[in-house]
């Protein structure tokens, strides 16, 4: 192998190993999976035709995420904002339940931990970049501006420096500051999250693992007293792509054993997605027989009780890119 063939497999290499940490960066700025890996490829592009004019001044690492910031506000340059259901409308009692589908680009998209969460042995540390991908933090970052978001993730989520940020973005400390002071003041002013907050789990202790089991159960078995057992009485449930959302133990089962009814005998597998608890949720497939995927299921817990499962819907794009096939043939075939 030549030097300069050596020379490019090494700068491969060497970049490829920010490639989730700044799919993670960019998730946070764009609120899609697929907008962020796009994004990410394009960074990888440019710093590879561009390596050349890289004097070394700063890091690799953070010349990286100077062109990923750059990438993303170009691309958040048309002013679309993703969002959750429950940011958009209110609920609907069960009564006037209808599905009506928005388009992708109106919903924040949900990424698996591994596809955005780089490896790191400090617990603390992992614990905050969990919290940084939830949705309702996601949905949040979401009101502000690009700048003001790309400011906040880099100081408050990535713990760089207000100077580092300020030689990032071309701009003074200064000016970081008072665009990080604003962007606190923006969150505070969020109101407060129509589901309880969700517990971030490091490492899922007994109770919580026996809470999962007992929700699987009852899932898989359709079991609505041993469902409305598990849920918290604020609980919500959305379906995105639909702008549907639902709240309390009764519109939520009721929509489940009505509209719903479907799901009745399906399977689930567990996810680690958005920092949380989630399944591959699989239902049976009438025309094929055996079992087609449903929806990524997003769990929020707290307090012991489920707080909000969510539902995203667009199975041909999520399955694939959480490594699950789109068909099971019989009750022994696994994912």
């Amino acid at each position: 192998m030549s030097d300069g063939t050596t020379a490019v497999a090494d700068l491969d290499v060497r970049l490829e190993k920010h490639r989730v940490e700044l799919t993670g960066y960019c998730y946070r700025m764009l609120g899609s999976t697929f907008e962020a890996e796009d994004a990410v490829q394009d960074t990888l592009v440019r710093a590879w035709r561009s390596y050349e004019k890289f004097e070394g001044r700063s890091s690799l690492r953070s010349w990286l995420y100077r062109i990923a910031t750059n990438v993303c506000l170009d691309m958040l340059n048309a002013g679309n904002k993703r969002a959750r259901p429950i940011d958009l409308s209110e609920a609907t009692p069960l009564a006037q339940a209808a599905l009506s589908p928005r388009p992708e680009t109106t919903w924040l998209e949900p990424i698996p931990d591994a596809r955005a969460l780089p490896t790191v042995q400090d617990p603390a540390e992992a614990a905050v970049a969990k919290e940084s991908i939830r949705l309702a933090f996601m949905a949040a970052l979401q009101q502000l501006p690009p700048k003001q978001r790309a400011v906040l993730i880099l100081r408050e989520v990535l713990a760089w420096k207000a100077s580092e940020v300020a030689e990032l973005l071309d701009t003074s400390v200064a000016s970081v500051n008072s665009a990080l002071q604003r962007a606190r003041a923006t969150l505070a002013e969020q109101p407060e999250d129509k589901g309880a907050a969700a517990d971030v789990f490091n490492s899922l202790d007994e109770e919580q693992k026996k809470l999962l089991e007992r929700y699987v159960a009852a899932f898989e078995g359709y079991d609505m007293t041993a469902l409305t057992a598990l849920l918290h009485e604020d609980a919500i449930m959305t379906m995105p792509p639909f702008d549907l959302w639902l709240t309390g133990h009764a519109d939520i089962t009721g929509f489940m054993t009505t509209i719903g009814s479907g799901c009745e005998n399906s399977r689930l597998f567990p996810v680690q997605v958005n920092g949380l608890p989630g399944f591959a949720h699989y239902k049976p497939d009438p025309d094929k027989g055996g079992w087609s995927p449903w929806s990524i299921q997003v769990l929020e817990i707290s307090d012991g009780r489920l707080t909000g499962f969510h539902f995203y819907l667009d199975t041909p794009r999520w399955f694939p890119l959480f490594g699950f096939p789109l068909h099971l043939k019989d009750e022994t075939d696994q994912p």
